[in-house]
């Protein structure tokens, strides 16, 4: 088999089916990356919804018998909206990071990386695979840089020179020799941007991210926001973007080319105080094919509360204090109780001030007698 002619017809093909960038690796151990994400481990700055195995995010033969390379493929979303829209006083709106656009990108990669698949299987009958996109054992981000998609950059990101960090990224381990690609060389140089601008200063340094800081994970979590993280949240309801948009390799880019990537206004921007009040039913059909669902909605919904007091928005008042008397989740109640405090007025504290005579649980009881404290400051 002449597997140099055989990566060549893979390049080309590839191109057909809307890969936007392929590259070829070695399957040999991220013995570099093993040292970091112990490190990492030690200092407590994982998610937790990494795979617990170190030697198995390290080592494809952890996972693969006989690995012989690996394909790492990368796919361009937009950036920038073709259709904007904007919130207003008493209609403000939330936004879901550009990465949640479109179609839920593991879904898209997935069907990319199954007809490659097929494809390779039609020209090598013997050829086996395991094909992962993000939610699989290996570091996306480091397949990617070993196989030259883009330099892994200060923000985290991979980024390539034809898209900047706006790619998704997806990777294949198979038992076929192919030739390795090159890696292409760090071209952040001394800017720092992506750091100094980090609105919880989760980026500790360049290319090491303190995850348990950093908004993009702080949105999917399920319990009570910290306190010291909700003034930083914005209007934000799934992720975050700053780490991006700052950078100079994003400057300019925007691409159109994939129409499953292309966002919905009215999802990625949605309405704030209809999210309060949505069931599940509704919140599946509306939001169910974007990544950021991926968590149901309770998160977007204590987001959601926290933006309306980023705002300020006192026409969401009633709304609020309807949640705090009758939503059944405490984190919820308690994050109403909260924004009620923030965006304050005498209909807020009143309905504080009721909500605590009758409050049973103990954490929401806290966050009613903290935001009751606000009026008097």
């Amino acid at each position: 088999m002449d597997y140099d002619a055989l990566k060549q017809e893979i390049i080309e093909y590839s191109r057909t089916i809307g890969i936007d960038k392929i590259g070829f690796a070695s399957a040999a151990p991220f013995t570099e990356l093993k040292n970091r994400l112990i490190r990492q481990q030690e200092l407590g700055f994982a998610s937790g919804f990494e795979e617990k195995d170190i030697e198995k995010r390290v080592d494809p033969a952890k996972i693969f018998e006989q690995p012989r390379s690996i394909i790492a493929i990368a796919l361009a979303y937009p950036s920038k909206m073709e259709e904007g829209i904007r919130g207003k006083r008493g209609e403000r709106r939330g936004i879901f990071c550009r990465a949640s656009w479109g179609e839920d990108y593991h879904v898209i990669l997935r069907d990319r990386l199954s007809k490659l698949e097929e494809f390779i299987s039609s020209r090598v009958p013997e050829a086996r695979f395991r094909s992962m996109v993000d939610t699989g054992e290996l570091s996306d981000r480091a397949v990617a840089e070993r196989a030259g998609i883009g330099w892994s950059g200060k923000n985290c990101s991979i980024i390539t020179p034809e898209f900047g960090s706006y790619v998704y990224l997806g990777e294949m381990i198979t038992n076929l020799p192919f030739a390795p690609d090159q890696p292409i060389e760090d071209q952040c140089g001394t800017c720092t941007k992506c750091l100094d601008a980090c609105p919880t200063g989760a980026l500790v340094q360049g290319g090491q991210l303190n995850a348990q800081r950093c908004i993009a994970f702080l949105t999917q979590t399920k319990d009570f926001l910290p306190e010291e993280f909700r003034s930083k949240l914005g209007n934000r309801l799934y992720g975050c973007d700053t780490c991006q948009t700052v950078c100079p390799k994003n400057k300019g880019v925007d691409v159109h080319i994939h129409s499953e990537m292309e966002p919905s206004p009215e999802e990625v921007k949605p309405l704030l105080e209809p999210l309060l009040t949505i069931s599940n039913k509704e919140f599946k059909q509306r939001f169910g094919e974007m990544s950021g669902s991926w968590r149901g909605k309770k998160p977007i919904q204590r987001n959601a509360i926290i933006a309306l007091a980023h705002f300020k928005e006192a026409s969401a008042v009633p709304a609020l204090t309807q949640v705090l008397n009758e939503d059944v989740r405490p984190v919820i109640r308690g994050t109403a109780a909260w924004a009620l405090g923030k965006i304050g007025g005498s209909s807020a504290k009143a309905a504080l001030i009721r909500a605590k005579e009758k409050e049973k649980d103990q954490e929401v009881i806290r966050e009613i007698e903290a935001a009751l404290d606000f009026f008097s400051q």
